[in-house]
Parts: C-alpha cells; structure tokens; sequence
C-alpha cells in the first residue's frame, strides 16, 4: 500500500462535488477514496451531501414563493452559475 498521507477531510470536503461528477483526475480519486475507507464520519458527510443535493435538484423547478426578496432569488442563480 502507498505510505503517502491521507488526504485530510478539509480537502475531502473540497473536493466533493468533483468527486460526486466523476471530474478527479484518477491519482485524486484514489486518494479520496482512500481516505473515506479510513474515515466513517467523510462517509456520512458524503451520504448527507448526496441527499442535499438530490433534494436540491428535485425542488429546483418549484415556483419562488412571492415574498422572497428579489435579491435572494438574484443571489441563488448567480451562485448557481459557478457551479
């Protein structure tokens, strides 16, 4: 096995969503998934952030409710851009 360090959560935790897109390159990937073989509580983070995000996707169509400020609503799509 590799004697390497593990990579730490704080970089597990930025790197999630290129991970759940398929997006690290190989050498990345092997190293996030070897820290999660290590690491129970990145495994339940990942598995919270999975359902947030499919929750996310299945409301995104729903209508804005009249008395959100415009500039939340603003805001919000202009994140969602840099995604």
């Amino acid at each position: 096995m590799d004697a390497r360090p593990h990579i730490t959560c704080q970089q597990l935790v930025d790197f999630i969503m290129s991970y759940l897109e398929h997006e690290l390159p190989q050498d990345q990937r092997a190293e996030f998934d070897r820290h999660m073989a290590a690491c129970p509580s990145c495994v339940d983070y990942l598995k919270t952030y999975e359902k947030t995000v499919l929750l996310a996707r299945s409301c995104a169509d729903d209508p804005v409710p009249e008395d959100v400020p415009e500039s939340l609503v603003q805001a919000i799509l202009e994140a969602r851009k840099k995604m």
